[in-house]
């Protein structure tokens, strides 16, 4: 499996949003973006996370950073989510696990003190050149869905 840390370099990706409309990582030329990876859309502690995301985007975007989650769901399935809680950050389809896999976000974790292949939650701060590839800033593998938002603000000083 795969496993990024700082330094590395950000896989490419180019995948449907919620509407169906292509976003790729050089779309962010230029620019730092938060990448999350969830297991599923309508989950509880996936719905936590993006409402903490969603709650915290204007100071994510004030200090210079743009919020992406991506999941396994389709892209029909991520519009219900948005729609459903109110979620105003882009949400991005990976439901052939593609871009999961190729950030070592996809594998065997532990669930219930049982081994499963799944979505490894995980988060990646990146900064996009101008030419549109990426450096991993920070990489985070199994992170926790309740606190991890605040948590990360901290880590990358932002303020509220």
């Amino acid at each position: 499996m795969t496993t990024l840390e700082a330094g590395s370099p950000a896989p490419a990706f180019t995948l449907p949003d919620a509407d169906g409309t292509s976003v790729s990582l050089r779309d962010f030329a230029g620019r730092n973006v938060v990448l999350y990876f969830y297991p599923a859309a309508m989950t509880p502690g996936c719905t936590v996370q993006a409402v903490d995301f969603t709650a915290s985007a204007d100071a994510y975007s004030a200090a210079g950073y743009h919020i992406v989650g991506i999941s396994p769901d389709t892209p029909r399935r991520l519009a219900a989510f948005r729609d459903k809680s109110d979620l105003h950050i882009t949400l991005l389809a990976d439901p052939d696990r593609e871009v999961l896999e190729a950030y070592g976000a996809y594998g065997e974790k532990m669930l219930y003190g049982k081994a499963i292949e799944g979505v490894i939650r995980s988060t990646f701060v990146i900064a996009v050149n101008e030419d549109g590839s990426g450096t991993i800033e920070l990489a985070r593998y199994n992170v926790k869905s309740n606190g991890h938002v605040a948590r990360l603000a901290r880590k990358l000083g932002i303020t509220s």
